[in-house]
């Protein structure tokens, strides 16, 4: 009950600072009329857009929850709609924020001149995205262990024992229904990241390619036809989407220790040796979800950090220093819980798990501090302020080639290191708490989320600012503090997604763990040892088509871009061709029928990149089984890390590549110059790389996952080399 009382009181108190924070920017002034007037076609554009986007997600949502309900049971259909509604429900409300916070940055920058000021602003708008990512998230939670905890008992030993429903099929109740939560979860953010981030790269990259390269105007240049939708996409992509996707980064590595801890439970009790207790699967299963939630409540006491002194005029140390608050207010806090709720429990070592006193904590530190080296790694291999990025601007002398080979060889060289701190993370936390400590690890990199969400969603806020100031004629000293912030902002995203895909390793590989263990069955529990054996032809088969499948994913999303953009391209050339008075500002270019070309790109791209994630675990295992799927999920895994990595780093670089160019970084060359164009198409190279196909691989990673563990058992029973009796050529 204690447990309960902490997760409701997180919830209220998350929630209530974003309602404050949300009407605190909101009653600030919205500058002058024609800024008032371009931020409202950005705020009608992003509405529009996310309207459209939702009817096409919830009718899809809608089918999947009805198919969950009649295959495996009605309340995994109904968890399934609760997750699909948090996650909706907070990139909405973290969207509307940012749409309405664009303007009164500029208008900050425009009255007070101070950066200080004006990051303070901006940051108070991000965090009301982070706080409902991690209030809306641990709402949904909430409800289902209040109200599926209710119909199914207090998880006594009774009622963790296999159930069998009308198809005869085995599966445990309550980590079924959370694994539907967390489905829903992913799939909207599947949605989000892939719908938005198809939207705002192909008006950016239109933008870019047309306005830049060929026009020589300025970014967000009023006289660009483009402008408008690429504010609009930052809102719709970098804002909904990140929300979407850090949340369901959030639930899938709560969810990953719940189910776990469960199946090991009914391992121990069916091996009949070394059971585990009911008490300490009690404990084992709320921990998680408790630590989570005070790792909630720290975010709070780090964002307030921020917002109540007066910050310096560095935005990055400031920032940092937030996360960081955050992060130490999470390890002491959480370290007070594990001790009170932990003491008196013997070490237990069973089914490869191992516990102590103070075991799991310890594993979750692992997880913050390589959550925080995997961000340093993403921020030297991505900030202007080291050498890897001057080295691609330095590079675009010798021309556009460079440019390119040199982000390639910069985003491949920086998988290495977030690889090596991954890998130290799960033997570390092994070693410690066994593979509950590896999910464990996933919390702990994600238990401060609603900082680094908020930190994330800063930064299209303050590159929506400079675009408003930008097109509103503002002087140059406010597009000069935008420019800072939005230059921060890029780094910082960077690091965000870092940690996206670094908890998307961890959580992806306990939802491995925890899709073996239920494979076992009443009989062979006593003989049942962790491994998938790679040699079995059907393993090895589904290894290798799914370390294809990230590839063919990225390529699909790629070339989604590419038509929408091409289609941006055509219209912008269009629109400059038929009316040359567009170009000498005696005229207003057609704004909507770009909105219109991103929105119809996006929406009809979308579909076939969810459907690639949900249908090769279903199709692979009821031909060929289970065996296969298990293969599947570690050749997805292995090579979508490596690719979300390469491919977030280099987008990244190359960005901030063209912004070390323009702020003069490149002697003798600046705004204008063939060096600075060179680079312009290096990050129009980049965009659909770091914001449609790195955030969207460890989405895919995740939905896979819980999709197979969801299916396995019917795998198990039906599939197609059962029924022809084939089963026993591949052992």
């Amino acid at each position: 009950m204690s447990g309960f009382i902490i997760m409701a009181a997180a919830v209220v108190i998350t929630l209530l600072f974003a309602y404050i924070s949300f009407h605190k920017v909101k009653k600030l002034k919205t500058g002058t009329d024609l800024m008032q007037e371009i931020a409202l076609a950005i705020q009608e554009g992003a509405n529009a857009f996310l309207l459209h986007e939702l009817k096409v997600m919830y009718k899809i949502a809608l089918l999947v929850a009805l198919l969950l309900g009649v295959v495996v049971n009605w309340y995994v259909g109904v968890a399934f709609i609760i997750g699909a509604i948090m996650s909706g429900t907070a990139g909405f409300v973290g969207m509307k924020m940012a749409t309405l916070a664009n303007v009164r940055v500029s208008n900050t920058a425009r009255e007070t001149k101070s950066l200080g000021q004006t990051l303070k602003v901006a940051f108070r708008g991000g965090s009301v995205m982070g706080l409902s990512v991690g209030g809306f998230a641990m709402l949904g939670l909430l409800i289902v262990f209040v109200i599926f905890g209710k119909i199914m008992g207090q998880m006594e030993s009774a009622q963790l024992a296999i159930h069998t429903n009308w198809i005869g099929i085995n599966y445990i109740p309550f980590t079924m229904t959370i694994s539907g939560y967390a489905l829903g979860c992913s799939l909207i953010a599947m949605f989000d990241r892939v719908g938005g981030g198809i939207f705002t790269k192909a008006a950016d990259m239109g933008a870019d390619l047309v306005g830049k390269t060929e026009a020589h105007i300025p970014e967000d240049d009023p006289r660009n036809p483009a402008t408008i939708a690429d504010n609009v996409g930052d809102n719709v992509g970098d804002v909904a989407g990140l929300g979407a996707d850090l949340l369901e980064s959030y639930v899938g590595a709560i969810i990953s220790s719940i189910v776990l801890a469960s199946y090991m439970f009914f391992i121990s009790n069916k091996a009949g040796t070394n059971a585990i207790s009911a008490e300490l699967v009690q404990k084992l299963i709320t921990y998680p979800v408790i630590f989570a939630a005070i790792g909630l409540l720290s975010c709070v006491v780090g964002i307030l950090s921020l917002l109540v002194k007066n910050v310096s005029e560095k935005p990055h140390k400031e920032l940092n220093i937030s996360v960081w608050i955050s992060a130490a207010t999470t390890v002491i806090t959480t370290g007070i819980l594990t001790y009170f709720m932990f003491r008196g429990e013997t070490s237990i070592e069973t089914a490869r798990f191992n516990i102590g006193i103070m075991s799991p904590w310890v594993a979750s530190i692992t997880g913050i501090v390589s959550g925080v080296l995997i961000g340093l790694v993403a921020e030297y291999y991505t900030s202007y302020d080291y050498k890897p990025t001057q080295h691609i601007a330095k590079s675009s002398v010798q021309g556009t080639a460079l440019t390119i080979t040199t982000g390639l060889s910069s985003g491949m060289k920086s998988v290495l290191l977030p690889v090596g701190i991954l890998a130290t993370a799960i033997i570390s936390s092994y070693y410690f708490a066994g593979i509950y400590g590896v999910t464990m690890a996933a919390i702990g990199m994600l238990s401060f989320v609603a900082t680094t969400v908020s930190v994330d969603t800063y930064g299209p806020i303050a590159d929506n600012a400079g675009g408003i100031a930008e097109m509103s004629k503002l002087a140059p000293e406010v597009r000069k503090i935008t420019d800072k912030l939005d230059s921060v902002g890029n780094t910082t995203a960077a690091i965000g997604k870092g940690f996206a895909i670094g908890s998307a390793a961890l959580a992806a590989l306990s939802l491995l763990a925890s899709y073996l263990y239920s494979q076992v069955n009443a009989q062979s529990a006593a003989e049942f040892t962790l491994q998938l054996n790679v040699l079995n032809p059907l393993a090895l088969a589904g290894a290798i088509v799914g370390g294809a499948l990230p590839f063919f994913f990225s390529g699909v999303l790629i070339d989604a871009v590419a038509k929408a953009a091409g289609k941006m391209v055509d219209e912008v050339r269009r629109q400059f061709k038929m009316n040359p008075k567009i170009l000498t500002g005696e005229e207003r270019p057609d704004y909507k029928t770009c909105i219109s070309i991103s929105s119809a790109g996006a929406l009809k791209e979308m579909k076939l990149p969810a459907f690639i994630a949900i249908m090769p675990p279903l199709i692979g295992g009821f031909i060929f089984g289970a065996e296969f799927v298990g293969g599947l999920l570690i050749g997805t895994l292995l090579s979508g890390i490596m690719l979300a990595l390469f491919t977030a780093n280099s987008g990244g670089a190359w960005d901030n590549a063209k912004k070390y160019v323009e702020q003069g970084g490149v002697d003798d060359y600046g705004k204008g110059s063939a060096v600075h164009d060179s680079t312009i198409i290096g990050d129009t190279v980049g965009d659909p790389l770091k914001d449609t196909v790195g955030p969207s691989l460890d989405i895919l990673i995740k939905i896979m996952s819980v999709i197979s563990l969801i299916g396995v058992s019917i795998f198990q029973k039906f599939n197609l080399l059962t029924l022809l009796g084939l089963t026993e050529l591949f052992k």
